[in-house]
């Protein structure tokens, strides 16, 4: 198969014009007309994870986040990030980011953190970009918890369903009563607002800074931050999927979701 039948699919289940304006979702680096054997799904495009594509032969690889999010102002190679690049290009790898348009995409990103959380009768959180979606589609979901729980409980229950060895919790009332949820891959302190909008008991999002952290609890929301590689979910999710659309359209391809842990922080 070439790689433009994989994109072509898959932009009809999260299109970019989905996307919101400031991102850069689509082809980073190669050529969607190159052949595809392997596929290697990830979070992020990094040194490490472009060297295991590498030893797995995987000549595509589709990420999340963009591998180029930032242009490169020169190609200076001493520079970590212009030698991933260059590696990519030497070994005629293919890659392909999915990123907003994805977090928005009914069945995407922010589905399948709602339903690791529990949350049933979801809606959307925010409005995205979405343009020409019927219905709308929406970042962040917000739903029920089958039983309610409390803002400490709840925060050691994302633990446990992201694996986590720690997280940051914002709150003034950590046995405060939890019913209602809302959640936001990525970083989305700057929607909390809509949180309380929607009523939420509880905001799950990650990389909440110190300045809105203070405005949050000032607002009477608590917050749960559980870090942003939480979203590093959607790789088994894409593998699964990709491995559906293989076999329906007869596609000579492997799927595989990247071993590494790509989370650049670690809890002491």
């Amino acid at each position: 198969m070439r790689a433009r039948e994989l994109v072509e699919r898959f932009e009809q289940f999260a299109p970019k014009s989905w996307a919101e304006p400031w991102d850069v979702p689509g082809l980073q680096l190669g050529d969607l007309d190159a052949p595809v054997h392997k596929v290697l799904v990830t979070l992020d495009v990094r040194p490490e994870t472009v060297q295991e594509a590498i030893d797995v032969g995987a000549d595509f690889i589709f990420a999340h986040h963009p591998a180029m999010f930032h242009p490169a102002k020169t190609l200076d190679l001493s520079v970590p990030q212009n030698q991933m690049y260059a590696t990519i290009l030497a070994h005629h790898i293919t890659v392909y980011a999915a990123h907003t348009n994805l977090d928005s995409a009914p069945g995407g990103m922010n589905d399948w953190l709602a339903a690791a959380l529990g949350l049933q009768n979801c809606e959307g959180l925010v409005p995205s970009n979405g343009q020409g979606a019927t219905p709308a589609v929406t970042m962040g979901r917000v739903g029920e918890l089958a039983q309610p729980t409390t803002v400490r409980a709840f925060a050691e229950h994302c633990k446990t369903v992201f694996g986590l060895t720690g997280l940051r919790l914002i709150s003034h009332t950590p046995a405060a009563p939890v019913q209602r949820v809302a959640v936001l891959g990525g970083s989305g302190s700057e929607f909390y607002p809509a949180a309380l909008q929607h009523h939420a008991d509880v905001y799950v999002t990650g990389d909440v800074s110190y300045h809105p952290a203070h405005d949050m609890l000032a607002a009477g929301l608590s917050v749960i931050d559980p870090g942003h590689h939480i979203e590093s979910i959607c790789q088994p999710h894409l593998t699964q999927i990709f491995t559906t659309w293989a076999s329906e359209n007869n596609w000579d391809v492997a799927i595989q979701a990247t071993a590494l842990n790509t989370d650049p922080f670690t809890f002491l």
